[in-house]
């Protein structure tokens, strides 16, 4: 996946997660209420992930920028 798809994907985990949450603890669901942490902590990994490979693009394009402007 692509850094921004991976935020996008993480951003709906964690949404999605947060509204497990909240409706585990409405019904008096404990597993609901499990499930939604652990997909709204997915989420934020997944986001961490998209930013990690932000800024790896980020650097990358810095480093060829310099390389192709000494050349």
């Amino acid at each position: 996946m692509g850094s921004t798809t991976d935020k996008i994907t993480g951003l709906s985990n964690e949404a999605v997660g947060k509204v497990k949450q909240e409706a585990g603890k409405a019904i008096g669901s404990d597993t609901l209420q499990v499930e939604g942490v652990i997909q709204e902590a997915k989420g934020v990994a997944q986001k961490a992930i998209g930013d990690a490979k932000a800024a790896n693009q980020d650097a990358a394009k810095k480093v060829a920028d310099f390389v192709n402007k000494n050349l």
